[in-house]
């Protein structure tokens, strides 16, 4: 079974959060959530999420990829928390998968892991990305590297994220099941 970590700061965005651990679990990945301070972490939108472990509990190394989400705050405080730097680069080191959305890209791009690499971010934190190609693609894959623009683009990236581990089967499944497909093929009936 594929693993991925979550790493959860105070001011996390809810939605790139939970939605993303949502289409992951469905697609049959385990998914860790660890706090940087306490298991309760408050969002962004004041909704508090119960993480299943702290970053300081163990080495958190044994896992097929990292996920960070967005939400200012919560991207600032892992872009300036040394132990959340030191686990994007052990898992950039390692050829392991690296996925942040929204504001997230600013703790990969201190953590140095962008470099040469091509990347997308919430269009605000542009200019904070100094070491890689921008595009202003929904989803990015470079690499090992996995980037995304802001919360509607989480379905998405989650969906990258399960093909990037491998699961091709299990993301079209999961899209069929969450009607992403229908919402696309009828986006004009939406708008």
């Amino acid at each position: 079974m594929k693993r991925i970590l979550v790493l959860l700061a105070d001011g996390f965005e809810e939605t790139e959060a939970v939605t993303a651990i949502d289409v992951l679990r469905r697609g049959g990945v385990e998914v860790v959530l660890a706090s940087l301070g306490d298991t309760l972490v408050e969002g962004s939108r004041h909704i508090v999420i119960k993480a299943d472990t702290t970053i300081d509990s163990g080495p958190l190394t044994d896992f097929d990829g990292i996920y960070l989400p967005g939400g200012t705050k919560g991207a600032e405080t892992l872009r300036d928390d040394e132990r959340a730097q030191k686990l994007i680069r052990y898992y950039k080191d390692q050829g392991k998968k690296v996925a942040a959305i929204c504001a997230a890209p600013i703790a990969l791009e201190r953590a140095g892991v962008l470099k040469g690499e091509k990347v997308t971010s919430n269009p605000g934190f542009r200019s904070h990305i100094k070491d890689a190609e921008y595009s202003e693609d929904p989803v990015v894959v470079s690499g090992n590297v996995i980037t995304s623009r802001a919360a509607g683009t989480t379905l998405p990236i989650g969906l990258e994220i399960l093909r990037q581990l491998g699961l091709k089967k299990e993301a079209e499944q999961v899209s069929r099941d969450m009607l992403f497909d229908f919402l696309l093929d009828n986006y004009e009936k939406v708008k």
